[in-house]
């Protein structure tokens, strides 16, 4: 139904650093969704962009390099129909948007916290792998979860 729509979607991902995962599903829907969802990302406390993130995304065709961690306050006056949230911070702090703004909540697990301390890189980027994947089935599914808001 969403997808046959001419109007273009504007979607904002919301993670406490926009380091990776909000990094992560903006690459994947600008990549897999780009014709119909404008898709942004932003952060309540930006750390800078994950070089594993970006890794992890090139190695699935996506180039993300270009994208920089933003802080919320950035995007101040834009106006967006959905506000999804990928972690628990970025669920509790998130503030209020304008009435006709839709805020969902899909959680994905945290690959820098997941990979610290792990003995070996390969071992780390299995994490960062994992979850960019796991995003990626999110952001395919993506119409069908907006039209169950």
């Amino acid at each position: 139904m969403m997808e046959t729509e001419k109007e273009i979607i504007k979607v904002l991902f919301l993670c406490t650093g926009n380091a990776c995962r909000s990094q992560m599903a903006e690459g994947w829907t600008r990549h897999l969704q780009g014709q119909w969802i404008d898709a942004r990302s932003a952060g309540v406390e930006p750390h800078g962009v994950d070089p594993r993130a970006v890794t992890a995304m090139a190695e699935a065709g996506v180039d993300i390099s270009g994208q920089q961690s933003k802080h919320l306050d950035t995007l101040e006056g834009m106006e967006f129909d959905y506000v999804i949230t990928l972690c628990g911070n970025a669920q509790q702090s998130c503030p209020v948007f304008p009435a006709k703004t839709r805020v969902m909540h899909a959680g994905f697990d945290d690959p820098p916290a997941l990979a610290k301390g792990v003995p070996s890189e390969e071992e780390a980027m299995s994490h960062y792998r994992r979850v960019r994947d796991e995003i990626r089935e999110f952001v395919e599914k993506l119409p069908q979860h907006l039209t169950e808001q």
